[in-house]
C-alpha cells in the first residue's frame, strides 16, 4: 500500500467533519435509505467480494446494504459505522432481524476512523462523500485502513445530473434549492462526477470509475419517490436548515412539496438519478 504524505497521515486523526448532514434521519429520509440493497446500490462492487473477506461499511445508515454485504462475505467480518448513533442502533436491530450476528456496529467519523492501518479487505461508502467536509481526506482515511491489495469502493449521486419527465413547475426550484442548501452545509451535491478526481487527489493510482443510475418509472416507484421528497421538503432536517439558513421560506418549501406531488400524479412520470462510482485498488 502506498503511503499517504506524512503530513496527511499525521493530522488525519485530529480532523473532524465540518459539513452538516443535509438530510437528517427523518422517516422520509430513512424510507429511501431502507430501499437500498447491494443489488441496486453496490453492484459495481459485489463482483469483487469473496467469502471470508473483511469489510468496513462507512455511513451504513439503517443497514440494508450492510446486511447484504455481510451475507456475501460470510463467514468474513463486517464492521458498520455511521456518524449518527441513533441510526447505528437501527442498523444493529435490522441485522438482528435478518439473523446476522457477525456484524459489529459503532459510531464513527470517516475523517478519523478508529481502526489500525491495513485493517480491512474492502472499505465501502455509499452516498457519504457528498456530505463530508473534506472528501479527499476521507478517502485517504479509508485508504489507510484498507489492506494492500484491497479495495476502497465509493458511490455517490450527482444532483445536477438528475433528470425527470414531464417538466413540472417547481422541480427546477427544488434542484436549485437542494444544491444551495447542501453547499451551505459544507457538502458537495454533485459528488458523483468528482469521485475520480477526489480519488486521484487522495493518492490512488489504480482506479476504475463507472456510473449507474436509479430509475423510478412504475406507478408504485413514482408515488414512493415523489411522496418521500414531498415529505422531506417540509418535515425533515433539510427543511429546517433550508429555512434557518435563509435559503427558502416555509411557503416556498410548501410549493416545492406540492410540485413533487403534482409530478407524482402525472401518468408518464419518470425520474433518473445518476450515480458515480469508483473502485480503488490499494
Amino acid at each position: 500500500m502506498e503511503s499517504a504524505p506524512e503530513t496527511a497521515r499525521d493530522t488525519v486523526h485530529t480532523v473532524r467533519e465540518s459539513a452538516v448532514y443535509t438530510h437528517g434521519h427523518h422517516e422520509s429520509v430513512l424510507r429511501s435509505h431502507r430501499w437500498r440493497t447491494a443489488a441496486n446500490s453496490a453492484a459495481y462492487l459485489t463482483g469483487s467480494l469473496r467469502p471470508g473477506m473483511s469489510v468496513l461499511d462507512v455511513g451504513c445508515g439503517p443497514g440494508t446494504i450492510t446486511a447484504d454485504l455481510a451475507e456475501l462475505v460470510a463467514p468474513g467480518r463486517v464492521t458498520a459505522v455511521d456518524a449518527a448513533e441513533g441510526v447505528v442502533a437501527q442498523a444493529r436491530e435490522y441485522a438482528r432481524e435478518r439473523g446476522l450476528h457477525g456484524i459489529e456496529f459503532a459510531a464513527a467519523d470517516v475523517h478519523a476512523l478508529d481502526f489500525p492501518d491495513d485493517s480491512f479487505d474492502v472499505v465501502h461508502a455509499h452516498q457519504v462523500l457528498q456530505h463530508v467536509g473534506d472528501p479527499v481526506r476521507a478517502l485517504r482515511e479509508m485508504r489507510r485502513v484498507c489492506r494492500p491489495g484491497g479495495i476502497v469502493a465509493v458511490r455517490d449521486a450527482d444532483y445536477a445530473a438528475m433528470t425527470w419527465f414531464p417538466e413540472v413547475a417547481g422541480l427546477d426550484d427544488w434542484q436549485d434549492l437542494y444544491q444551495r442548501v447542501a453547499r451551505g452545509n459544507g457538502g458537495e451535491p454533485d459528488a458523483g462526477r468528482r469521485l475520480l478526481s477526489w480519488a486521484k487527489a487522495a493518492g490512488f493510482t489504480d482506479i476504475t470509475a463507472t456510473a449507474t443510475s436509479w430509475c423510478y418509472a412504475t406507478p408504485e416507484e413514482v408515488a414512493w419517490w415523489s411522496g418521500l421528497w414531498a415529505d422531506r421538503t417540509t418535515a425533515s432536517s433539510y427543511a429546517r436548515v433550508a429555512t434557518e439558513g435563509g435559503h427558502a421560506a416555509a411557503a416556498g418549501l410548501a410549493g416545492i412539496a406540492a410540485a413533487w406531488r403534482a409530478w407524482g400524479a402525472e401518468p408518464d412520470a419518470w425520474f433518473s438519478v445518476l450515480n458515480g462510482e469508483i473502485l480503488c485498488r490499494v
